[in-house]
């Protein structure tokens, strides 16, 4: 009997815990509808290599949804069971690292002066890894870039 009441007791535990994680996850800020609005050429691109127009005229007005088991939007932003995790880059870390990269190069390069050319300001930076295969950046509550294929997409909440 007492076995069984551990058991009881370890489920009861473990249901409480996935709950308050459904919970917490369900009223993240980064949650809900985002759309795209402006489309930039990364400072990182290789002014050498021309970009392809299409992609953010293809984006250009649709929309994310970021929620607490999926994202929906357009290819490549669509994902099943994403693993969110809110981190606090610095600005060499934003856009997967590509600023800091830009200061190995180049050690005239400052990242936080290129974060703030793109919007960001201070020291670190909200940022959602998604556990799919894009990070989201926050600028605001109610601003976030992401970057794709040389180009630094901003989105606004809606």
């Amino acid at each position: 009997m007492r076995a069984r009441s551990r058991r009881l007791a370890l489920f009861v535990c473990l249901a409480g815990a996935l709950a308050a994680g459904s919970a917490s996850a369900a009223g993240a800020f980064y949650l809900g509808k985002w759309t795209f609005v402006s489309a930039a050429r990364a400072p990182w691109a290789d002014p050498a290599h021309p970009l392809d127009n299409a992609e953010p005229a293809r984006l250009h007005g649709k929309t994310i949804m970021l929620g607490p088991r999926s994202i929906a939007g357009p290819p490549p932003y669509l994902c099943r069971g994403p693993h969110y995790i809110l981190r606090d880059y610095p600005a060499d870390m934003l856009f997967e690292g590509a600023l800091g990269e830009m200061h190995d190069r180049d050690k005239s390069v400052d990242p936080a002066k290129i974060a703030a050319s793109l919007g960001f300001h201070g020291p670190r930076f909200k940022t959602i890894e998604t556990g799919c295969d894009f990070d989201i950046h926050f600028v605001d509550a109610d601003t976030a870039e992401v970057g794709l294929n040389d180009y630094v997409y901003t989105l606004k909440r809606r």
